[in-house]
């Protein structure tokens, strides 16, 4: 097995190359902005109406509060002093967008901090000081909180580098939305999509990858022992197969049979269409399940920060007003600024924690569905 630094660079690096590959095919084609003629060819009667139209333009492009929360191929700065804008690049005909650049600033970040992180603690010297605590912590959190109460003992620390990366991901994206000039690209629901997606193969692939390199039968809800004991002494435990192949296909059929109900209906004909309802059903359950992982964590950060945004507009709004009402908006909008944010950096924390909970619950019901 790689050692927990190898382990942690391969998850962060995969995460954040799948978290951007929605962003990338939503970017689209950007259509251009329509050109104006030079002041200087304008015809002189139509003087008056090109700056009426040029005057409507601008007013046009001032940005809304959406316009700040949501995903965009150039990074605002300032409106009257420079730099006004950072355009990002076009590559091969792929945009670049300010989510992008966020989701590879998050994934740097993790890796900056918990790499010496994890040599540190490989080597068996303790970690000193505050500022290393501080991020230690919240490994020690998912694994006692998250991964063993979901997983089970003996599965928590297999998958526990998956849920690190996952909580750790995600609560970057979360923070950097705190951060002047930057955004949440969790806010998007392409990216929290991405990530319901992950979560979704992390699901169903460990659940089958279990079940296929089991011993015995694994046959999940049968497995209660009726009629059979004479048969456990009689043979012992097979292993389970090696051949990559093997494993994956014994475990699709082993984890299909845990999702077909095990019900004693009298008559045969109506006891199968009540399994099958009851097996779409479930069929239906675990695709609305990733789907509100995706809507939660997507809908939480972007009404936080779209609050956050209208807020501050009402300075700019209020800028043509008597001073004395623009002084009372702007202070009061500093301070309920800064009383939201205090809610919305925990809001960040927890659903890091929510999103990441619920990947671990899903698992351990697919791992372990007879529990």
């Amino acid at each position: 097995m790689l050692p927990l630094p190898h382990r942690m660079l391969a998850f962060a690096l995969v995460l954040a190359a799948l978290a951007l590959t929605p962003c990338v095919v939503s970017a689209g084609p950007q259509h251009p902005e329509p050109e104006h003629p030079p002041a200087d060819k304008v015809h002189p009667a139509q003087g008056h109406d090109a700056h009426a139209d040029h005057d409507e333009h601008a007013a046009h492009k001032e940005l809304s509060a959406q316009d700040h929360v949501s995903d965009a191929n150039e990074i605002h700065l300032f409106t009257s002093i420079w730099p006004q804008t950072i355009h990002l690049p076009n590559i091969f005909g792929f945009q670049i967008t300010k989510f992008m650049v966020l989701e590879l600033i998050a994934a740097g970040l993790i890796l900056v901090f918990y790499i010496p992180l994890a040599q540190q603690m490989r080597s068996g010297q303790p970690v000193h000081g505050w500022f290393w605590n501080a991020f230690e912590v919240l490994l020690t959190f998912v694994r006692n909180e998250i991964a063993k109460p979901n997983l089970g003992e003996d599965q928590a620390d297999r998958y526990l580098p998956f849920l690190w990366t996952l909580f750790l991901f995600i609560l970057f994206n979360n923070l950097l939305g705190m951060f002047p000039f930057l955004g949440s690209a969790t806010a998007s629901i392409y990216v929290s999509g991405a990530l319901a997606l992950i979560v979704f193969f992390a699901i169903h692939g460990s659940a089958i990858l279990s079940m296929g390199s089991a011993t015995g039968g694994g046959h999940g809800h049968d497995d209660h022992g009726h009629g059979h004991a004479h048969h456990d002494h009689a043979h012992a435990p097979q292993a389970g197969p090696t051949n990559p192949a093997a494993v994956v296909g014994l475990g699709t059929w082993r984890y299909l049979q845990s999702l077909w109900p095990h019900i004693d209906v009298p008559i045969p004909i109506v006891g199968f269409l009540i399994k099958l309802l009851v097996f779409v059903i479930e069929i239906v359950g675990i695709l609305v399940r990733n789907g509100v992982l995706a809507v939660r964590l997507f809908a939480n950060m972007f009404a936080g920060h779209m609050v956050l945004a209208t807020i501050l507009l009402f300075i700019t709004m209020a800028a043509s007003a008597h001073w004395a009402l623009w002084g009372t908006i702007t202070v009061s909008s500093v301070l309920g600024i800064v009383a939201l944010s205090l809610l919305e950096l925990f809001v960040a924390f927890l659903q890091a924690y929510i999103f990441t909970f619920l990947a671990s619950l899903f698992m351990g019901m697919a791992i372990n569905p007879q529990h």
